[in-house]
């Protein structure tokens, strides 16, 4: 009874992944990371800039008397303690909407990634103030 050749116990049978099999695997995971943590700072300034809002919109100023002015200097100093460089307070509309105040960050971001290829990302947060 003759047996087929197997392939299996030959010296020259592939075991495992290869060197550019591991690099076409590797290589994309490596620059989805790269990726995350260039775009990570960018996503932590927005939750400040999300936090002072919501702050804002926590005080309860009187309604008839405060400004536009009033506000977006209560939320400078926001920005202050927050250190909050972009966007400015000057970038946030702030105006009003019926019998209400609304606070509009709608901004973009963008963080380099390979020399002259960036990754832009688009924020709006809204809240309504007292």
């Amino acid at each position: 009874m003759r047996h087929s050749p197997d392939m299996s116990h030959s010296p020259r049978a592939q075991r495992g992944v290869t060197f550019l099999g591991w690099l076409c695997l590797l290589v994309p995971v490596a620059i989805v990371v790269y990726a995350g943590i260039r775009l990570t700072p960018l996503y932590l300034n927005y939750l400040r800039v999300a936090t002072s809002l919501e702050r804002l919109s926590q005080q309860n100023p009187d309604p008839t008397t405060i400004t536009a002015d009033a506000l977006r200097s209560s939320l400078n100093k926001s920005f202050d303690i927050e250190t909050i460089e972009y966007p400015t307070t000057s970038d946030i509309d702030i105006h009003r909407d019926g019998d209400h105040w609304v606070a509009i960050a709608d901004y973009q971001d963008s963080a380099a990634l390979f020399g002259n290829l960036s990754l832009a990302v688009q924020f709006h947060k809204e809240v309504d103030l007292p």
